[in-house]
C-alpha cells in the first residue's frame, strides 16, 4: 500500500514564501502527481500537477507564483509557494496516480495572514 507523506505547511504572512514536500512510500511507478487544496466550505480544487514526461499544469489563480517540480533521485515532490495571498489558505493534499490507483496525502495546512 503506498502512502504519501507531505510536510511543508504552515503558517506565513501574505507575500511570504512556503515549500510543499511529498514523499510516496514504497516503489510504484507515478504517471502523475499533484497538489490539489481545499478551503473551508469549498470544494478541493487542482493547484498543479506534473507527469512523468514533466509535463506540467497550474490553476490561473497560482500561475506565477507557484512552482511545481519533481526530484526523480529522491522521488519526492515539491510544490514552491511565493508572493502568498490569503486566498490561498487551505488544506494542500498531495496526489498521486499509477497505472492501477489513485492516492492522496493526508493534508497539510497552509494559513496566510493577511
Amino acid at each position: 500500500q503506498v502512502q504519501l507523506v507531505e510536510s511543508g505547511g504552515g503558517l506565513v504572512q501574505a507575500g511570504g514564501s512556503l515549500r510543499l514536500s511529498c514523499v510516496p512510500s514504497g516503489s510504484i511507478f507515478i504517471r502523475v502527481m499533484g497538489w490539489y487544496r481545499q478551503a473551508p466550505g469549498k470544494q478541493r480544487e487542482l493547484v498543479a500537477t506534473i507527469t512523468s514526461r514533466d509535463n506540467i499544469n497550474y490553476v490561473d489563480s497560482v500561475k506565477g507564483r507557484f512552482t511545481i517540480s519533481r526530484d526523480n533521485a529522491k522521488n519526492t515532490l515539491y510544490l514552491q509557494m511565493n508572493d502568498l495571498k490569503p486566498e490561498d489558505t487551505a488544506v494542500y493534499y498531495c496526489h498521486a496516480e499509477s497505472t492501477l490507483s489513485i492516492y492522496w496525502g493526508q493534508g497539510t495546512q497552509v494559513t496566510v495572514s493577511s
